[in-house]
Formats: C-alpha cells, structure tokens, sequence
C-alpha cells in the first residue's frame, strides 16, 4: 500500500514533461540461455523483444501465482562487441535485492549471467497531455530517439497513453530531456493514477495480488499462448473462466459538496456502499485527492455516490471508468465516468 506527501498539482501536462525513476533500477540479462531462462519465469513472451518489438513489459510471480514483481525489458548494446543476447530490464527498486536473488534461485545450470547494473543505469519516463500522439521522427513505431550509447527511447509498453519509457547511462541525460522540462516523479505516479495503472511491487502488493485483478492482460503484461511459466495456472484458470469480479480502478476522494479533499484517504482504507452497507473494496494507493482502489465492479458502478470510506462518511470515493478498458470487463448497463 502506497501514501505519498502531497504535491503542487497541475490540472494538466500541456507539453511533455520528463522525470527520473528513483523508484526503479536496472538489472542486465546476458547470455546463450537468456530468452529461455526468462520465458520459463515471466507472464509474456520473451521472444518479442526479437520479433519487431523491442521493449516489453511482464511480470514474474510466485509459484502461487500471485505478484511478485513487474519488469520492462529492452533489447541492449552488445558487451564488448560480444555476439550474445544481452536485455536490461527495468525493475522495482524496493524488490531489487530479493529479485536478483530469486533469477539466481532458479538460474541452476542456465548460461546467462544476472547482474544489477543500477549504478551504472537509471529509468526516465517521458509523458504530457497528447504526447503519444506525436509519432517521433526516428526509427519506428515501438522507439524514438537514442544517442551514441545504443539505448533509446521506447514506447510504453503498456498504453500509448502512458508515453515513452527508457533506460540511459547515468552519468549522462537522455536525448530530448531540457532542464524545464524534468518534473518530480510524483507528478508521473499522479499521470498514472488518473489512468488507473499501477507499477511496482508497493502499488501491486507482493505475494498477494492477482495479475488479472490488477488489468495486467490490459496492459499487455501476459500472454496466454507463449507456453509454460512459474505460476501460470491461476492466471490461466481465472482467463478461461473468464470473470473477473474485482479490478483496479483510479478512483477521486470528494467532500459531500462534490469538491476534492486531499489528506483524508490513508491506503487500506476501506470502501462501502451506503446503500447496502456491505464492503466494495479497498484503497491501495494515495496521492492528494486521487488514488487507486481494488474494487467490486457491481458496486463500483452500480449508483453515483454510493461509495464512501467506512468510519469517514463524509469522504465520498468515485471511481472512473478508464478509456483504455476494453467494454467486457464492464456490465454495459452500468453508469460510469470515463477517464483518460
């Protein structure tokens, strides 16, 4: 569950705006045995990053099939001018240690090296209003512009509307980053909130979410034909079954005069419904006056203003309905509000 201090908010990111990922470090894959170490480990299909796509985003999970940790991969420069596979990946910082030491775990008799390579790279995001809808000029439609190291920007894996993602020296600043531009890593964590995605192993509890409740299908974490891998048989079960009745929504904290309040939402905090009294879900994250909630989808959209936080209810929750979701995670006949 994830709180942070309040920020100046801007309604708006009228340009593109760019900030550094403290929050993330960076682990380097090499090796003959690569591509079949992390496709036997993670939810979507490795050989992607060498088929037209060279970014890719997954998750690993436990053997229960629950979250343990999301990652973005990219194909990278070659070391010292060997001809090997070699991919960097894009991981959660609080989990960098445990990660490292679970590939480790299951390396055996693999030939591929693991390293944490976070001091030598770090993770910038590039976002602002319509921003994934100015085609760079350069090399293709998954990257933009790179410089003379062979790392570049990528788009999102994830949604277009997230923007571009990379990984760059850090002792240097990415192409296309001006000083006026570098904004706090809260002003990205709050882009995404209104989105409703979450990242990282503090927004998507370790060892206890389901990948599917989190709309990691809608994300393009999974793939449900690359074959095999550590945990897939729940994944596998909830798809075929093919309901889903919980999901991670964006959701705005309001006063009963319909104005938003900040600082009145802790995370766990639990969300009910007024009119039945029973429980609709929980509060997981926290920025201002907006957050994410893991919520029950007949609830959720079942009558505007129904929602409060218990033992505050005077905090009113409403959900938005994200425009990225594909309409069958809805009940058609339910009101909701569309988010961008």
């Amino acid at each position: 569950m994830r709180r942070l201090k309040p920020i100046f908010r801007r309604r708006t990111f009228s340009t593109t705006t760019t900030t550094l990922l403290k929050s993330r470090s960076v682990v380097r894959f090499s090796g003959p045995d690569t591509i079949k170490f992390l496709q036997g480990l993670l939810t979507n299909d490795v050989r992607r990053c060498f088929g037209g796509h060279s970014s890719l985003y997954a998750a690993m999970l436990t053997p229960q099939g629950r979250f343990f940790c999301d990652l973005f991969l990219y194909q990278a420069p070659r070391i010292d001018g060997k001809d090997e596979v070699v991919l960097l990946a894009d991981v959660d910082s609080s989990v960098l240690d445990d990660l490292v030491d679970t590939f480790n775990k299951y390396r055996l008799r693999s030939k591929v090296d693991i390293e944490n390579v976070g001091e030598e790279f770090s993770c910038w995001q590039r976002f602002g209003a319509d921003h994934h809808k100015r085609q760079p000029s350069s090399t293709g439609s998954s990257f933009s512009q790179g410089n003379n190291t062979g790392l570049q920007w990528h788009k999102d894996a994830r949604l277009d509307c997230l923007g571009f993602r990379g990984i760059f020296p850090s002792n240097s600043i990415p192409p296309m980053v001006e000083a006026d531009t570098e904004t706090a890593e809260e002003n990205y964590l709050l882009w995404r909130l209104e989105r409703g995605v979450a990242e990282g192993s503090l927004e998507i509890p370790k060892g206890e979410a389901i990948p599917l409740e989190y709309n990691l299908a809608g994300l393009n974490a999974i793939s449900f034909d690359k074959g095999c891998y550590i945990g897939q048989e729940l994944i596998a079960r909830s798809h075929h079954r093919g309901v889903i009745r919980k999901r991670l929504l964006p959701l705005k904290f309001l006063n009963e005069s319909g104005t938003e309040v900040e600082q009145k939402v802790a995370p766990s905090s639990e969300v009910t419904s007024l009119k039945s009294g029973k429980k609709a879900g929980i509060v997981t994250t926290v920025l201002g006056s907006r957050g994410l909630g893991l919520l029950r989808l007949e609830e959720a959209f079942k009558e505007s203003g129904n929602l409060v936080i218990k033992g505050q209810e005077d905090v009113k929750v409403e959900p938005i309905r994200p425009e990225w979701w594909p309409t069958e995670w809805f009940l058609e006949h339910e009101p909701h509000q569309a988010a961008g």
